[in-house]
Parts: C-alpha cells; structure tokens; sequence
C-alpha cells in the first residue's frame, strides 16, 4: 500500500492506533488533531481479556502499557457520612490492564511519529469526494488530496458530520452527563470513593481524575468550548447536595482541567460513505461504556488489516471492515452506564450496591464483559491467515 495515502482524524486513540498499522503496512499517514499537542489526562481506559492483549502485543506495545498501568484499585461506595455501603472490586472498574488515557496516547504517539505528519492545532472546514481521492480544506494547512480519510475524532466526530450529515442523526443522548475536574491532590488524598443520591453521583480519588461526576439530566444547551459555563452548569446540578459535594463544587472555578459533556451513543447504518471511512467512537461509540477503548484498538487492527488485504482497494476493505467488526461492537448499543453509576433512586442505588455485596451476581456482571471483550475472532493479518 505504498502509494496509498491516509488523512487521520483525531489524535487521541483510535487514530495514532490506526497510523501505526497503516505506516508498518507502507502507507503515508497525516493526523490532523484541533488540539495543540497529545491531550494529558483524561478518564483512566483499560483492557481486558485475551482478544485486547493480542492486539496489543501485535501492536508492539503491550510492555508498555503494562510498564504504565496504574493497577485496578477497590472503590468504596459511601454514605453522606463517609460510611462505606459496598465496594467495586478494582477488576471491575479497571479490567485486565487500566492505564490513564493520556499515558496510553503518549506511547501510541511516540511510536508512529517518526513514520507519519502530525497538524496540531488545525481541523478540516470540508471533504470532496473526487474519482481519484478526496480533496480535503483544513482551517489552517493548505489543501490537500487523500485516497482515504478516516474519522478517528469521537463521538461528536467532525469528518462524520461533514461526510454524513448533522450529529443529531447519529447521537443519541441518554439522559445523563459527566463531569471530570483535577482539582488538586488535596481533594483526591486517600482511597477512591464514591457518594450517590438519586440521579447524582461524585467521586474523588482513583485514576480517572481527583473529582469525577454523573448526574441525570434534561439534554442542555450549552458552547462545548465554554468551560466557565460548563462549570455553573455543573454546580446548579449539585445544588444543595451532602457530603463532600460543596466543597468540592467550591472548588471548581480553579480547576486545572475541566471537561463535561453527555453520556451518548453513536448509531449509524454504516461506518463508510465512499473514500470515508468512521473508527472508533466517531462510529460505535458509548460514553463511560467501558468498551471504547479495545473498540478503538480493534477496531484500528481489524480497518488497516482490510486495507492490507484488500491492497488498498477501499470499496473491499470497508465492506470486511463492517462485516467482520459490526457484530463485535453491538456491545456499544447495549447499555447506558447513566443509571448504573447515578440511580435515579434510593431504592435503585441500594440495589445496585447490593450487586456488589454479591459474589453471584458480581460473578455474573465479570464474565458478561469478558463474553464482550473476546467476541470476535481476530485474523492475523500480517501473516495472511
């Protein structure tokens, strides 16, 4: 595939994921990020099963990701008066392998670097399809031609809406939001917690960031890029709630990093239009689902091997990519994590802990993710087979 050219979108997971495949197999690869640089931080991600660590091992970065894992650690779920009502065991919130989202980015990005052109700092304004490839408009970069371009950039997946059609037609909004603020090692001192009320949840401590919040919600109106906003929007949710949860709103105008947005579930027909093609979150995604991550990875192992089989030719490679992944990330339509970790009840919230209190049912919850992560039976690519 040495004279097939590659436009990535999106520098988080699924696109540096893809770029390593895609460079190892010849291609010449651009990833074009609106950030300025790889995003630190973020929700921890985690692996888990056999399916994910051959992936992984293939990908050549398994010992890393090991050598970065920050361990799955016991969370306790707490009354208003700090007293613990059950624990998650640490299996379960962080799999088999839990590393934090910006660490595992950092290693994807160091190692197709040097094979790929990075544009930080830029996005694409349009996309044209041509018989000969795609003629692409950045807002700051000049034009440029691509035989593909793969929207790799999330769940409110620029390249999808531009190649597709408004995200209202692909996002579906499920009730709940998410909040994510660093808001300093004082906060996060101690093992990791978790308070709820009903349809409000806040935690503090664990990797995932030192305060971490769900709550339910109408579907807002409000700027993605205006984070002073975000942040009122946050504390009038948390309004008059117990525990620690006003200090910890207090806290929030001086936040180091801030992020909110909707729990959401991409739906779509299919993850191809032409010389477009959708990977990970832009095309199957589920936030705090707990699969996008070995989604993303798979997903990029399983689009560049059709690529590789297909010597390129899109048409085949997106058909196999589809056919052999669709069934794989159905996991992502299954669920809403929204009511699991804010129950809209007293009697809902007690219910779920006792989940936890029972080894039978915790049992049950396990082997159901496992059955997930391993549904789909990986070629190997490199090797023809």
């Amino acid at each position: 595939m040495k004279n097939l050219s590659v436009l990535i979108s999106g520098a988080s997971i699924a696109g540096p994921a893809l770029a390593l495949w895609l460079t190892r197999y010849g291609c010449t690869v651009t990833v074009v990020e609106r950030a300025p640089s790889v995003r630190p931080g973020g929700q921890a991600v985690d692996f888990k099963g056999p399916t994910h660590r051959t992936v992984l091992e293939r990908m050549g970065i398994l010992d890393d990701v090991v050598a970065r894992q920050t361990g799955g650690t016991d969370q306790t779920i707490i009354d208003a008066g700090g007293r613990p009502r059950a624990v998650i065991p640490g299996e379960f919130t962080g799999g088999e392998i839990e590393i934090r989202r910006g660490d595992l980015a950092e290693i994807l990005y160091e190692r197709t670097a040097p094979h790929c052109e990075y544009l930080f700092g830029d996005t694409i304004t349009s996309l044209t399809e041509t018989p000969d490839g795609v003629d692409v408009s950045f807002a700051k970069a000049d034009p440029r031609r691509f035989d593909l371009v793969v929207g790799a950039d999330g769940i409110h997946s620029n390249v999808r809406r531009l190649a597709f059609g408004p995200e209202g037609d692909y996002v579906n909004f499920l009730g709940h939001y998410y909040a994510l603020a660093e808001l300093g090692e004082e906060v996060a001192d101690g093992e990791p917690v978790m308070y709820n009320e009903p349809g409000r949840m806040a935690a503090v401590g664990g990797p995932k960031a030192s305060a971490f919040f769900v709550f339910a919600s109408p579907e807002l109106d409000y700027d993605r890029t205006d984070t002073d906003t975000q942040r009122k929007l946050l504390a009038a949710a948390y309004r008059d709630a117990g525990w620690r949860v006003p200090e910890l709103v207090a806290k929030l105008p001086e936040a180091r990093e801030f992020y909110l947005d909707s729990l959401a579930r991409v739906t779509i027909d299919h993850y191809s239009r032409g010389r477009v093609v959708l990977l990970g979150d832009a095309a199957y995604g589920n936030t705090l689902g707990g699969f996008g991550t070995g989604l993303a990875i798979v997903g990029a192992y399983v689009l560049a091997g059709e690529l590789l089989v297909a010597a390129g030719d899109h048409r085949a490679a997106f058909a196999r990519y589809e056919e052999q992944f669709r069934g794989y990330a159905k996991v992502s339509q299954r669920a809403s994590a929204g009511p699991f970790l804010a129950p809209p009840s007293r009697l809902r919230i007690k219910l779920r802990d006792l989940t936890f209190k029972s080894r039978f049912l915790l049992g049950l919850m396990l082997k159901a993710t496992d059955n997930f992560a391993t549904d789909i039976e990986l070629k190997d690519y490199a090797s023809g087979s």
